[in-house]
């Protein structure tokens, strides 16, 4: 992909580059962010990032981003042919336990 600032795709930006372009763009992160965010596939990605990433690099959300179909999960069924009746409303939280340090 090619952009008109010439730039491409994160990865074709050394991350020296992307971080003062993304704090221009009111966008600071630090430094392993940048790195991370430029050497791998983010899982999950704020939308003021993401935005001020198109900006940088002179492109549109379509070519940052590729749509997957996944596959359909199918409803399992009991015996007697009734859809098995599982989901998250069946789980219950677990209380957490907060342990402090020993301060020996």
């Amino acid at each position: 992909m090619a952009s008109a600032t010439g730039h491409g795709h994160p990865r074709d930006v050394p991350d020296q580059r992307v971080e003062p372009l993304l704090a221009e763009r009111g966008v600071h992160l630090s430094r392993e962010q940048v790195y991370r965010l430029v050497t791998q596939a983010p899982q999950r990605l704020n939308m003021d990032v993401f935005a001020a990433l198109c900006d940088v690099l002179g492109c549109g959300p379509q070519d940052l981003v590729e749509v997957v179909a996944a596959p359909q999960q199918v409803r399992k069924t009991v015996a007697g042919g009734e859809t098995a009746k599982s989901g998250v409303g069946d789980l219950r939280p677990v209380r957490a336990k907060i342990r402090r340090p020993d301060n020996s």
